[in-house]
């Protein structure tokens, strides 16, 4: 019997993984001035116990404006470096799964209230709310407070502030960087015509639109250590009419491949309320083979990924070299133990729970 793809080690970037399962990241919505706390410590210890191959930490704001809600995570300044320095001293001191972090703004869908407490955007003159900054004044939902429309000279900023943000990841020791293009934020904005309405050189043409997300990329390539991997998240489609499609994915994937990004990490939408996802198992596995067909780096797949043959069956057909796991990892965070021992695979486990693994599975743990 073959042994299952799923557990074959991949380098991505120079990185070495030990299989091909990595931890998407997933906004906690549990910080204090972009600072990191204890739960963030219990959040992502355990999933660094998990057996995955990378853990991912959550949607990370370059500069204060560009958090999704006032307590998402941040790395702008020497506060929330410390803060997230003191989180990761703790998960490396019993882990040494990998690290990455995604870096990211907001844009118009900043300035919201946690997700438990409804989501909404919160007004600029309201307690914990912020006037957003987008490419457009173009609200996400009509009824919204529109956002401001960067200058040129802010877009600079912005990049630079990516770019600070990338060397401070490098200090902390952080294995890789992913840039969110993905899910309707800021890059994401730049990106489809649905919400950048520019006649700059940031806006109208593929190219122009483009522009933001392939500066921001140069300037955290430069920034983060050569032998590092950035990576980029970007949204396939937009499904909705008139907006960003697969074949614009595959054109910014090539150019930023050619720039050196180490991975793709394919999900969808975001962008627009108008959207009409199909959604359903591997329902954006499609995308990701596109972006896998078109270029010669790795490719994750994500999205209502949860049985172990199901991940197998995307890494084993080529559809994609890696999935990641998010929502699935939550509700089960011992699911890559699981997935090994179904498949007839072996996985990480600290030596503390060693002697958990069950009597049929005596073979199921590396220390």
């Amino acid at each position: 019997m073959s042994s299952p793809k799923l557990f074959e080690p991949l380098a991505v970037g120079g990185l070495p993984l030990a299989n091909r399962i990595v931890i998407a990241p997933m906004c906690q919505y549990s910080a204090v001035d972009g600072c990191m706390t204890d739960w963030h410590t219990i959040h992502l210890g355990q999933l660094a116990l998990s057996g995955a191959a990378l853990l991912t930490i959550e949607a990370t704001a370059v500069v204060p404006e560009g958090r999704i809600s006032y307590a998402d995570v941040g790395l702008w300044d020497d506060a929330t470096e410390a803060a997230m320095g003191k989180v990761l001293e703790s998960v490396r001191r019993y882990s040494d799964m990998p690290i990455a972090i995604q870096l990211a703004h907001a844009g118009r869908k900043a300035s919201t209230d946690l997700p438990w407490l409804g989501g909404k955007q919160i007004a600029p003159d309201q307690a914990n709310g912020w006037q957003t900054r987008a490419p457009s004044p173009v609200p996400f939902e009509a009824h919204e407070h529109a956002p401001s429309e960067l200058s040129v000279d802010e877009i600079a900023e912005l990049v630079e502030a990516f770019a600070e943000a990338a060397r401070r990841a490098a200090r902390l020791g952080i294995d890789a960087v992913q840039l969110h293009a993905a899910h309707g934020y800021l890059m994401h904005q730049f990106l489809s015509p649905l919400s950048n309405h520019r006649t700059d050189e940031y806006g109208g043409s593929l190219e122009n639109r483009m522009r933001f997300t392939l500066e921001v990329f140069d300037a955290v390539r430069a920034a983060f250590p050569a032998d590092r991997p950035v990576t980029v998240r970007v949204s396939g489609t937009d499904w909705v009419e008139g907006g960003w499609t697969i074949d614009d994915t595959v054109a910014l994937m090539q150019e930023v491949e050619r720039r050196g990004c180490a991975a793709a990490h394919v999900s969808s939408g975001g962008l627009d309320p108008r959207q009409a996802i199909p959604v359903g198992p591997n329902y954006q596995v499609p995308l990701a083979r596109a972006v896998k067909q078109a270029t010669g780096m790795p490719v994750v797949a994500v999205g209502l990924i949860t049985e172990f043959e199901q991940a197998e069956a995307i890494v084993a057909t080529e559809d994609a070299d890696l999935i990641a796991l998010a929502r699935t990892v939550l509700y089960d965070p011992r699911w890559p133990w699981h997935a090994a021992a179904h498949l007839g695979a072996r996985v990480k486990a600290p030596p503390q729970y060693l002697r958990s693994q069950p009597r049929q599975y005596r073979d199921l743990f590396e220390a």
